[in-house]
């Protein structure tokens, strides 16, 4: 599953895939499974991965992923790529 996310902090915007590794470290982190995305997902699931994503794709984020949000103006879903037809697009 790949979710392209649009987000605006302290005025610039940035545009970031996620990948299996961004996938997995949300996993970790919320001890859940990539399916219970299809259930639910909310903004806090989002901003996760939008900070992973961005540090994987060397965009400068905060150390803290509290940090980042605090500093989030905007957050979007602008595209999704369904590799798994189990996990419908949020």
């Amino acid at each position: 599953m790949q979710l392209t996310l649009r987000y605006t902090r302290q005025g610039e915007t940035h545009e970031v895939t996620t990948s299996l590794g961004v996938i997995i470290a949300w996993e970790q982190k919320f001890k859940a499974k990539a399916p219970q995305l299809a259930q639910a997902v909310g903004m806090e699931d989002l901003a996760f991965m939008a900070y992973e994503a961005s540090k994987r794709a060397q965009i400068v984020v905060p150390g803290e992923f509290d940090r980042f949000c605090d500093t989030l103006e905007q957050l979007e879903v602008v595209d999704t790529d369904q590799q798994n037809p189990t996990i419908p697009a949020p």
